[in-house]
């Protein structure tokens, strides 16, 4: 079993398509045929299902996939760790969140400290995050929803509540809280599916009783904000975007019933090796909103 024998299957396996993978590895097709065909002959079983020339990974080679990812991620994370330690120190972070709102204060404030680190960061949904921290692709991940997963760990920072904002002239603008399903029958400007922030918000109005309706989609509140404000909707909102936003929303109303929070966490893989640089930010980030103001 060959080196390059693992890596042409790694790349059979995602595509399910001979061809397609031929070209992206650019080999002749037939020399990838052979080169899966020995694998499988050295394996002693097939792991494909070939029918009518369509390809599938079957339970075997699911399987034996699992193991070879293993592989190229112990062998990418070992030379992390080796360019590490020989003093060519990883200075890059790569962060996926889902709650954009947190980063612009703390990112600033710890580069304040450590100049010198650069951040790669991207906009991810939870099980998206997920995903690529259980793949070893990034350094962490921020999220409102827990990530659960053998090789990760998530760590709780803070847990805020989550209000509602309507319009001005709306008819319970004059109030400061109420029971949630008050407002079953209102149109509601909402986070965009598959965002933890959407899920969990779907989540409050199911245990008071009702399926939002939702109107509007996003993915800024400050954009939701201005929507509420046109008169367009309402809208849940959390703390921390309240507390940190610079032009006030709409009138914000405490939710009674049923309670609504979420927990912010901070989610790495035990798997991924971390520089000198994610250690600094790890630990940062758990001070960071360990801090009262938060």
């Amino acid at each position: 079993m060959e080196f390059l024998q693992l890596q042409y299957f790694q790349t059979v396996a995602r595509l399910e398509h001979m061809t397609k993978a031929a070209e992206e590895l650019q080999i002749a097709q037939p020399s990838l045929s052979k080169t899966i065909a020995r694998l499988e002959e050295d394996l002693g079983v097939p792991l494909f299902d070939r029918k009518n020339r369509q390809l599938r990974l079957n339970d075997y080679g699911k399987l034996f996939l699992d193991r070879v990812n293993r592989i190229f991620l112990e062998l990418n994370e070992g030379k992390r760790e080796i360019a590490e330690r020989a003093h060519q120190k990883q200075t890059q972070i790569t962060l996926a969140v889902s709650i954009p709102r947190v980063l612009p204060e703390l990112l600033s404030s710890f580069l304040k400290l450590f100049p010198e680190i650069k951040f790669q960061q991207v906009l991810e949904s939870t099980s998206s995050m997920k995903s690529r921290l259980e793949k070893a692709e990034i350094d962490f991940g921020i999220s409102s929803v827990p990530i659960e997963g053998t090789d990760i760990v998530w760590e709780p920072l803070m847990t805020e509540e989550i209000y509602l904002i309507v319009p001005p002239e709306h008819r319970l603008s004059r109030r400061e809280e109420i029971f949630l399903n008050e407002v079953k029958d209102e149109p509601i400007i909402g986070m965009n599916t598959g965002f933890g922030f959407r899920n969990l918000t779907d989540e409050f109005c199911r245990k008071a009783g009702f399926v939002p309706n939702i109107a509007f989609e996003g993915d800024e509140p400050g954009v939701i904000g201005d929507l509420v404000k046109q008169g367009l909707g309402i809208a849940f909102i959390p703390e921390i975007s309240w507390l940190h936003h610079t032009n006030p929303f709409p009138n914000k109303l405490r939710i009674i019933e049923p309670k609504c929070q979420r927990t912010i966490g901070l989610g790495w893989s035990k798997r991924r090796y971390l520089s000198e640089a994610g250690q600094e930010f790890r630990q940062y980030v758990i001070k960071y909103f360990s801090k009262p103001s938060l």
